[in-house]
């Protein structure tokens, strides 16, 4: 073939998400010259443990416009702050790193690679079915305890039999990162969302549980049928996959090259994967029972690599190098969450944080009811991009927005809602989310991909959402 009939790999060719979220806090940074500085009066909240904004204190106040220095700090700042010595978000990148150095370790014992092989002949036929019940568990998780960061542990675990299942990585990520997210769209006693918001809006977390149980429903019932119909069409033809050009890659990178040969699975891989599963459902009783966290959470997988290293007789050499191995491999998931947290700390910085709230809090006074909670939705879809944390994103908001409510007769459960449902809404696409970017990096899931394949989806929850607050509002 001539040079000249080679396609060309820099043509129309989308920017990674690492230009993506390093381009989002240089427009951040701009953003900081040219919107007016603010900040409203804080008191501390005895019942949230933090401080939170008053309304109608807000006031001009400094500018601090931020410069090249800032831009090339946010990164680092947004994994630790040397300024303030806070970890910001160092200690949901070494969790990254430790799961994949955990993973590494399991995976070169060649238990996925025997365990898969096994799962997929017990359930030829039945594959399908795995959609449902995986989303219906993640969207568990999202609505009790707001799943979010803990999330990424599983993608390499279920990728590779997805593949296997003659599925695709957007398939994999889709069932988590949906799942999950749907749970967390429809918080039901989420401590981190609804209990947060609704102690900041001065109202109890159980009002307003009916209509949220109703947008977790049909939101999780209609995201479910959508994956489910686009995991089917790509079974049935794998040219329909979004990914497709990298399917041999993805191949390569997340299932054995010798797949398709025959792996005994023996006593030793059957203990393996014994300890790999309890290890996901011990992290989840520590969350949600022992208040564990990053630290306690990456401090248990290293301890339960070392014990799949001593069951499998790895030898200290090979169990140090696939524990190595592994963690290079999510090395670039880290960096990103430490690029996402960077925009965050761009904003806080250069003190526009609360100017923005500010207009939002100006945008929604003098509407009627059912205008009122609608724009007070997009209001939350537009904080939620700059502010992805929905308990950072609820402390900051609800002492502001909800008594605002009052003045347009809207009660203040509904307000509430309409915040986590937003929030809920954009981290599924949230370039400035640090899971949403985490997740498409562990799959290998271009993030415009990502963004066509939830484009319809986001047209359908949005109308969901949106019928569903105008009904409740206009009935209560």
């Amino acid at each position: 073939m001539d040079d000249q009939d080679r396609p060309t790999s820099r043509a129309l060719r989308f920017p990674s998400a690492f230009t993506i979220l390093f381009g989002l806090i240089i427009l951040v940074a701009a953003m900081t010259w040219i919107v007016p500085a603010g900040q409203y009066e804080r008191i501390h909240s005895e019942a949230l443990d933090r401080d939170v904004p008053v309304a109608g204190t807000y006031a001009a106040v400094e500018a601090n416009p931020q410069g090249i220095t800032d831009v090339l700090m946010a990164p680092i700042a947004g994994l630790y702050d040397p300024a303030t010595n806070q970890a910001n978000a160092i200690d949901v990148a070494v969790f990254v790193l430790v799961i994949g150095g955990f993973i590494g370790v399991v995976a070169a014992t060649g238990a996925i690679n025997a365990g898969i092989g096994g799962a997929m002949v017990a359930l030829k036929g039945r594959e399908k079915w795995m959609i449902p019940v995986l989303m219906a568990v993640f969207a568990f998780g999202g609505t009790t305890y707001g799943m979010a960061e803990e999330t990424l542990a599983f993608y390499v675990l279920l990728i590779p039999i997805m593949l296997a299942a003659r599925y695709d990585a957007v398939t994999a990520v889709a069932i988590i990162l949906l799942g999950a997210g749907i749970g967390v769209l429809g918080s039901t006693v989420n401590a981190f969302a609804t209990v947060i918001a609704s102690e900041a809006a001065g109202v109890p977390f159980t009002k307003g549980l009916v209509l949220r149980l109703v947008i977790l429903g049909l939101c999780w019932l209609v995201s479910v049928i959508y994956v489910m119909r686009y995991a089917e069409k790509v079974r049935q033809d794998p040219t329909k996959s979004l990914v497709y050009d990298m399917k041999a890659a993805n191949e390569a990178h997340f299932l054995s090259a010798h797949q398709g040969d025959r792996i005994d699975f023996t006593l030793t891989h059957k203990l393996v994967l014994g300890i790999f599963g309890a290890s996901f459902l011990i992290m989840v009783w520590g969350v949600v029972k022992g208040g564990w966290w990053m630290g306690e959470m990456s401090a248990f997988f290293l301890a339960a690599a070392i014990l799949v290293g001593f069951v499998a007789r790895s030898g200290e050499k090979n169990f140090v190098d696939a524990f190595v191995n592994g963690a290079r491999d999510l090395l670039g998931v880290a960096l990103i969450i430490g690029l996402a947290r960077g925009i965050v700390v761009i904003m806080d910085a250069g003190r526009i944080t609360d100017t923005v709230l500010h207009w939002a809090e100006l945008s929604v006074g003098g509407l009627g009811e059912v205008a009122f909670i609608n724009v007070m939705y997009w209001l939350q879809v537009l904080m939620s991009f700059f502010v992805p944390s929905s308990s950072g994103l609820a402390v900051l908001s609800m002492p502001i927005m909800a008594p605002v409510a009052d003045f347009a007769g809207v009660g203040r459960d509904l307000v509430v809602t309409a915040f986590q449902s937003a929030n809920g809404l954009v981290n599924l696409i949230n370039p400035t989310f640090a899971v949403v970017m985490g997740a498409l990096a562990i799959g290998r899931v271009p993030y415009e991909r990502w963004l066509r394949f939830m484009a319809p989806l986001l047209l359908i929850l949005t109308i969901i959402i949106m019928a569903s607050l105008s009904i409740a509002t206009l009935i209560a």
